[in-house]
């Protein structure tokens, strides 16, 4: 049976359920800044490299101390440095990126998660904070993917501006993102799930009934034992 859900006053049955992966940690083990390394790393001339190289080591630091308490902010820094670089550059480095590195560096613990969900009826759902360019083409190693969600650069005149388009996902919009989904597909949260690794993720699992801790860092392990959810370690 479905259950009812309230909408601008107005009461709803909803019947479908999700599963919500946060895609670096859980099905990845590679985060954003390796990838905007990579992409700085392979400009078109050494000085536009060491520019763009010289920009991600600025942006290290303030991503990390950025990284627990405010991942919108450090997200629109980790993408600084893509500013000037054309699209058409952006969409080769970034398949590039995928073919090399990110296809090794799956975590098959994550995809027998992702496919154990599908088999479970919940509509599967992955949320990245990686940018298009590069997590896109995860489409095609994981068909058991119903619908997905990452971050997109803005480009002006087939130039990157080197901002990020709202909503950020990574996050406090990602569940906004998550509650304006269930809306729009009829999801019932209390009886869906959500996986994720990073303490900043603390608000998507808690928009959902079963939350799941995965290869957690500090602060979302603790929060986890604090709040009695599950913790699956898979690291390899």
């Amino acid at each position: 049976a479905g259950a009812r859900a309230r909408h601008d006053g107005e009461s709803y049955l909803v019947t479908q359920t999700a599963a919500f992966f946060r895609v670096e940690g859980t099905l990845l083990s590679r985060g954003v800044l390796a990838a905007s390394a990579y992409l700085a790393a392979n400009g078109q001339g050494i000085r536009e490299r060491i520019m763009r190289l010289g920009g991600i080591a600025l942006a290290a630091p303030v991503y990390g101390l950025l990284g627990q308490n405010d991942r919108t902010m450090a997200n629109r820094v980790a993408f600084l440095a893509f500013r000037g670089m054309t699209e058409d550059r952006i969409n080769v480095l970034g398949r590039e990126y995928f073919d090399d590195v990110l296809k090794g560096k799956t975590l098959q613990s994550g995809i027998d998660l992702l496919k154990r969900a599908k088999q479970e009826g919940h509509t599967t759902v992955l949320l990245s904070e990686s940018i298009e360019e590069i997590v896109g083409p995860l489409r095609e190693l994981l068909p058991d993917v119903d619908h997905m969600v990452c971050n997109h650069l803005e480009y002006k005149d087939n130039e990157c501006t080197g901002r990020l388009l709202d909503p950020i996902i990574g996050g406090h919009e990602t569940r906004r993102w998550v509650t304006r989904y269930a809306e729009e597909h009829d999801i019932d949260l209390s009886r869906s799930v959500a996986y994720a690794a990073h303490g900043p993720d603390l608000l998507l699992l808690a928009a959902v009934g079963h939350p799941c801790a995965v290869n957690p860092d500090y602060t979302l392990r603790r929060a986890a034992e604090e709040a009695e959810w599950p913790v699956m370690e898979y690291r390899v």
